[in-house]
């Protein structure tokens, strides 16, 4: 079981590496700000499996506090992002470009995301790892966060709603929001 959850962290960050150089791409191509938002929650996945590989590697109580701690930061900074980002994008009403390459690589990345979250879930609760559990949850995030963009990109290209990207967004700031929580009161316990 830790290998496979080895197995996971690893596929989760190389899809993210590769997908920091796709949206990077299509964003400068689009001049998209979901785009590179999304590339920039793309670190956060992968600062977030990082930790998970290095408390996996060696499981004690006090590494597996410090994970969750900075699982929990990453939770803060994309609640934060998300709210800066969503709120740029409507003060200045910014209309993105059109980009098949970002549209494709974000259906495929909720994909793979929603399936390594279950994964991670699945794998955490039969290893008794709350740290590749809680880091699944991460991953859940970076799907839904990706569902959200897809939906912005077809909605502003198909019906020019150039607004229904970063409204999207504010609905994981709840999410992101309420995990950050209760990574803190399992903190404190």
């Amino acid at each position: 079981m830790l290998r496979r959850g080895l197995r996971l962290e690893y596929a989760t960050l190389a899809w993210n590496v590769v997908g920091l150089v796709v949206l990077a791409w299509s964003a400068l191509a689009a001049r998209s700000v979901a785009l590179a938002g999304f590339g920039l929650d793309s670190l956060i996945e992968i600062g977030a499996s990082i930790v998970v590989v290095w408390e996996l590697t060696g499981v004690d109580e006090r590494r597996q506090r410090r994970a969750l701690h900075l699982i929990g930061g990453a939770f803060a900074l994309l609640a934060l992002y998300l709210l800066v980002q969503g709120a740029v994008v409507l003060a200045v009403r910014h209309h993105a470009g059109h980009s098949v390459v970002g549209v494709a690589w974000t259906a495929l990345t909720a994909i793979a995301m929603f399936s390594l979250a279950w994964g991670k879930a699945r794998t955490g609760r039969a290893l008794g790892n709350v740290v590749l559990e809680t880091e699944g949850k991460v991953t859940l995030v970076d799907g839904i966060l990706a569902t959200a963009v897809l939906a912005g990109l077809v909605l502003n290209a198909a019906l020019g709603w150039w607004w229904a990207d970063p409204i999207a967004g504010f609905v994981l700031v709840y999410y992101a929001l309420r995990e950050f929580v209760a990574i803190r009161k399992h903190e404190s316990t």
